[in-house]
């Protein structure tokens, strides 16, 4: 038989190849038409499994940015404008700083900027609210001016900080908190038409040990339940739903079996429908691992990272975007041919 000939081989199989339902995709047709090439049976091919699924092609409002998802990994690159910061440089009230900072990242390849005056990491102190609110927006408004056409958001708890964000040119609140520090930044979201990012933190949650299948599901499951919470606060508020996406907060009061739980169960957080944004940069379940000299390093992150996009991040939060660019760039065309 000729290799154009499209008559099955004696003892072919034909028949349905990988998902139920998708039979007709151009993947389903093309593995069929090789199974039958090649006189494999149908059901050798489906015991392969089927493909995994990575991310839907949807769109995410940021003020008036309009972010396309699910075909390449957008990278957010943090500027820091606190005095200290664990994670990254703080650049506390010099603006000039921040701004070139800034240039720097998106020179690197950063697509979002992400813009905090209040540092997160264990034991820090707590920002007053006016220094905060003064901080974060000099720095919105003066990189915002230099990069007119980087989309920016800010990452607070606080309304009245997200709203002096928005007045000086963020498109997006980022609230680790999922809306649990203050409920006003979703009816703030609401009416000013910016995008929502809802982390996961319940800092009195008792977390359990994630060392077996169970447990680590009931983790996982607690993390679903308190970002479908969360978004489900923002749309009582009057966001729309395409402003919305969810981020389960690695780290962030979490053991760090907690987190890498998380990690190896990111596709799950698929079944909220909203998109995903992932930020294991210089967490501390990565210094557990490989040691408190490495958490600061890139190895950690990378590895994290690369796993995120496998899971079906949209976004990933990171703070050495030279380097991890490249690794998003890799990862996108493995799981997606994206560039390959």
């Amino acid at each position: 038989m000729s290799p154009s000939s499209s008559a099955p081989p004696p003892g072919a199989q034909p028949g349905p190849i990988g998902r139920a339902g998708d039979e007709q995709t151009p993947r389903a047709a093309l593995l069929a038409s090789e199974a039958r090439r090649i006189g494999l049976p149908a059901e050798a091919c489906r015991a392969l499994g089927p493909v995994p699924a990575w991310r839907p092609r949807r769109h995410l409002q940021w003020g008036h940015h309009t972010l396309a998802l699910g075909e390449r990994t957008l990278v957010m690159g943090v500027v820091n404008v606190t005095d200290l910061s664990l994670s990254g440089p703080g650049h506390g009230d010099d603006v000039m700083a921040a701004v070139a900072h800034a240039e720097a990242l998106v020179a690197a390849g950063a697509n979002l900027l992400d813009v905090g005056g209040e540092s997160t990491r264990p034991g820090a102190e707590p920002v007053p609210e006016a220094l905060e609110r003064a901080r974060v927006g000099a720095a919105v408004a003066a990189i915002a001016a230099r990069l007119p056409t980087v989309p920016l958001s800010v990452d607070t708890r606080r309304a009245s900080v997200a709203a002096a964000a928005l007045d000086a040119g963020a498109g997006a609140i980022n609230d680790v908190s999922g809306l649990r520090h203050d409920p006003e930044l979703a009816t703030l979201a609401a009416r000013r038409g910016a995008a929502l990012i809802l982390g996961h933190w319940e800092p009195a949650r008792s977390w359990p040990a994630a060392s077996r299948p169970e447990a680590e599901a009931a983790a996982v499951a607690a993390v679903q339940a308190g970002l479908r919470w969360s978004v489900e606060r923002a749309l009582t508020a009057g966001c729309p739903p395409d402003q919305l996406a969810v981020d389960p907060g690695l780290g962030f009061g979490k053991p760090p079996r907690v987190s890498l739980a998380l990690l190896r169960a990111l596709p799950s957080l698929q079944a909220l429908g909203r998109p995903v944004v992932v930020g294991p940069s210089r967490k501390g379940f990565i210094g557990r691992v490989l040691g408190p000299a490495a958490q600061l390093g890139w190895e950690g992150t990378a590895a994290a990272v690369a796993l995120a996009i496998a899971g079906g991040a949209d976004i990933v939060r990171v703070h050495d975007v030279a380097r991890l660019t490249r690794v998003v760039r890799m990862s996108d065309a493995i799981v997606a041919a994206v560039d390959a």
